[in-house]
């Protein structure tokens, strides 16, 4: 079915509570019957979440749109009754998991832990109102216009001239970023000054000191805890900021640039950045060719999702600015929204996000849909590893691949301490709640020194004060997030060590790897996939070394 026909109805909230009450009732009747109304209650469980994703991606493609930003409204007051339904769920789930265990993945009895510690029904309002803002963070930023050569663009189409050949064109638009979020200081500061009060007055109702802990439950973190991410920065600082500091001064001096500066991050290549020479068909028209020579399923799920529409690429005003697969397990359907803006990074989310859109394919089939794709962390590996099996095919969307694979392969490195910079600054403001606008952004700088040294953002308006974090949204729509693209990052980059020995061989432990979805824990599905564990000691500096080993290799054959 065509995502533009997809049909949208408002499933209301006492339809789901109703679908509950039956279930508790029949609970208690004896094994049979409590699998017998889980599996029925699910069915409301499913009606709920897709009509709730419908309306939240509609609302996302034009923010503007009246009936979806009502729509989006109605989901984000009653997303909080939805949750108390899920946890009461899950406590009797737990009640009975005697009778459950062997026919329930255990996997679920965790979750269902995590979610009766991250809710009460005394929170409920203050979840709403949560959501409230988070919602007008969103509509703020997707309309939010950057004055560009003589016209107002949206912020995504403005970010792709970071990647201009020409520095200057690049410093012009880092400058052009950083005046439209000043033209929005307050506002933004205002935004997130009450999300980070509500949260924290959320995790305080709950009895946790701070909202750091509650964001570890509502992320679901049942395979790693706070004190193992604090390892895994330390590795970052000692193991892997001291090589990516190194290559930058390399690529700095082999582009003749000087002092790097923040407008200079995404450049590797002396002849310039490659762009992928097709428009938006033929992009997609090369991603389908590829994926039919990769594997058919892949070609099939490809195949699939373009006759179905079930892309929407093209930026424009109004348009939720960054980039998502949503799955509507309801029709069996992922979606993908991204925004292009004639970079390689065009080619990048293409691939990220039908990494997740596969994903969601396998999961429709499974038996039990509550275990879904994974946990986040899990999720991105599919992503971000996708992002590198589609690196063999590259000659179908860049006259120079091999500038393409070696940008992308350094990117990739290079995020990660950009990652845990994300992460380490949301600890800091919610530990510190009391922090004002100016100590954010002083706390924001001091960490980026910590993690990239060698950039600056001195003399770009706006950002040379901290405040780059500002359009991250993650930051404003989902804490604790960014660390999963951290750990799926060293995964993706196994991946890659891994398919340059045997590609095929990568392939089908990838294929499997996603195959598990949400059926084992993330570290199972790591250490089964025989790759090294990401808090592993030494794993990232064994990585680094073969990464920074591999791009030489790369740059030198290229000469």
């Amino acid at each position: 079915m065509k995502f533009t026909q997809i049909p949208y109805q408002r499933y209301e909230i006492e339809k789901l509570q109703a679908a509950f009450e039956a279930f508790s009732a029949r609970a208690e009747q004896g094994t049979e019957q409590l699998l017998s109304a889980r599996k029925e209650f699910w069915n409301s469980v499913i009606m709920y979440q897709t009509a709730s994703a419908l309306a939240f991606c509609r609302f996302t493609l034009n923010t503007k749109d009246e009936f979806y930003q009502a729509e989006k409204g109605y989901y984000d007051r009653v997303s909080p009754q939805a949750t108390h339904i899920m946890t009461e769920y899950g406590k009797i789930m737990l009640a009975h998991r005697a009778q459950a265990e062997g026919k329930v993945n255990p996997i679920l009895f965790k979750k269902y832990e995590c979610a009766e510690k991250s809710f009460a029904p005394c929170v409920e309002e203050d979840c709403r109102l949560e959501n409230e803002i988070s919602t007008e963070y969103s509509k703020f930023m997707s309309e939010l216009s950057v004055q560009w050569q003589g016209k107002a663009q949206p912020l995504s189409v403005v970010r792709g001239f970071l990647q201009d050949n020409d520095r200057e064109v690049r410093k012009a638009a880092a400058s052009a970023i950083g005046k439209a979020l000043q033209s929005g200081r307050e506002r933004l500061d205002d935004i997130f000054d009450r999300l980070v009060k509500v949260r924290t007055k959320i995790a305080q109702k709950l009895g946790y000191k701070n909202f750091v802990e509650l964001g570890y439950y509502r992320m679901e973190r049942i395979d790693y805890d706070r004190a193992m991410v604090e390892q895994f920065r330390k590795n970052v600082q000692q193991d892997l900021v001291p090589a990516i500091a190194k290559l930058k001064e390399e690529v700095a001096q082999e582009l003749k640039l000087g002092n790097l500066y923040f407008y200079d991050d995404q450049i590797y290549n002396a002849n310039g950045e490659p762009r992928p020479f097709g428009n938006t068909q033929q992009i997609m028209a090369a991603a389908q060719e590829m994926y039919d020579e990769m594997h058919p399923s892949l070609g099939c799920c490809m195949r699939s999702m373009q006759e179905n529409e079930a892309f929407d690429v093209e930026a424009r005003d109004g348009k939720w600015g960054g980039g998502y697969c949503e799955g509507f397990l309801q029709y069996k359907q992922p979606f993908i929204l991204a925004n292009f803006n004639g970079t390689a990074g065009d080619v990048d989310v293409m691939t990220h996000e039908f990494g997740h859109a596969y994903a969601f394919t396998r999961s429709f089939e499974a038996e039990d849909p509550e275990p879904g794709i994974g946990g986040m962390e899990t999720a991105e590996c599919h992503s971000m590893s996708m992002e590198f099996f589609a690196e063999k095919y590259m000659d179908k969307f860049f006259t120079d691949p091999a500038a393409y694979c070696r940008s992308h392969l350094l990117q990739s490195l290079c995020f990660i301490p950009y990652g845990v910079i994300v992460d380490e600054f949301q600890h800091i403001v919610y530990e510190n709640p009391q922090l004002t606008p100016a100590q954010r952004n002083e706390a924001y700088l001091k960490l980026e020194e910590k993690y990239r040294p060698y950039l600056s953002f001195e003399g770009i308006p706006y950002l040379e004060e901290g405040t780059r974090w500002q359009y991250q949204m993650h930051i404003f729509e989902s804490p604790f997030y960014y660390i999963d693209y951290c750990l799926a990052q060293t995964v993706a980059l196994g991946f890659f060590v891994k398919m340059r020995e045997d590609y095929s061989g990568a392939l089908k432990t990838y294929l499997n790897f996603v195959e598990a979805g949400g059926s084992k824990p993330f570290s199972t599905l790591v250490r089964e996939a025989g790759l090294p564990d990401p808090f592993g000691t030494g794993t990232l500096k064994t990585l680094a070394d073969k990464i920074t080993a591999i791009a030489e290799e790369e740059r030198n054959s290229a000469k």
